[in-house]
């Protein structure tokens, strides 16, 4: 791998370990709380990511979301609500680290219910099959892994929440990816390599995102990190 590849996996790879401990000092300092509104939360992961590392940019809107809300996919602008005491509530972040980007996401359970705490132990367990099964595979396509996720979704008892399961990621700020644009997404209509190099010739990086959801209960989870470092 040449040095500039070194380089960018490296500070991908810082960028996301530094996303680590904010989610660690989030849970330690108890920002997730019941009786505290989601974007007042919001607010204070972003004062905690300045104070903890200088950190005034994020490269998408930061997302707190609890109870009903957590089933809304990404682009979704739920209204604010108030956490319950025994509320599923997720975090999806993407600060910036040195003009490199981070892309977070991990569920809290408040309370005791057993569904909720197996939806938030299922999903890094689906994100680890997802990650072997592109490992495993040198010339997998977003088309294939997405299939494998929603497979491994349906066999422990949930839905996917979204149109994809992830995307590239990169400097800050990296190629702009919307929905016209599907081969930076791990998505159904995606059948190219995610292995591969973009414009620049540079290798794609990518995110791998698992929304999971339990339409009959109302109530979701999330979780996301680097697929192709780490």
């Amino acid at each position: 791998m040449a040095d500039d590849e070194l380089t960018r996996a490296a500070r991908l790879l810082d960028a996301q370990a530094k996303a680590e401990r904010l989610f660690a000092e989030i849970e330690e300092r108890g920002l997730v709380a019941p009786g505290e509104g989601e974007r007042a939360v919001s607010d204070r992961v972003r004062d905690l990511a300045n104070e903890l590392f200088g950190t005034t940019r994020h490269w998408h809107k930061r997302i707190v979301r609890s109870g009903p809300n957590t089933l809304m996919p990404y682009r979704e602008n739920p209204p604010d609500r108030v956490i319950g005491g025994d509320d599923i509530v997720f975090a999806d972040l993407g600060p910036i680290f040195e003009e490199y980007e981070a892309d977070f996401g991990r569920t809290f359970v408040l309370g005791d219910d057993p569904v909720k705490h197996r939806l938030r132990d299922d999903l890094p367990k689906i994100f680890a099959a997802g990650k072997r099964s592109f490992a495993e595979r040198a010339d997998i396509s977003g088309t294939q892994l997405y299939a494998e996720v929603e497979r491994l979704a349906a066999e422990a008892g949930w839905e996917l929440g979204g149109r994809h399961a992830g995307h590239m990621v990169g400097e800050f700020p990296h190629e702009w990816i919307d929905g016209a644009d599907v081969e930076s997404y791990i998505a159904p209509a995606n059948d190219t390599p995610l292995r591969r190099t973009d414009e620049a010739g540079r290798s794609c990086h990518w995110i791998l995102e698992i929304h999971l959801v339990d339409r009959e209960r109302k109530f979701g989870g999330f979780h996301e990190e680097l697929l192709t470092l780490g």
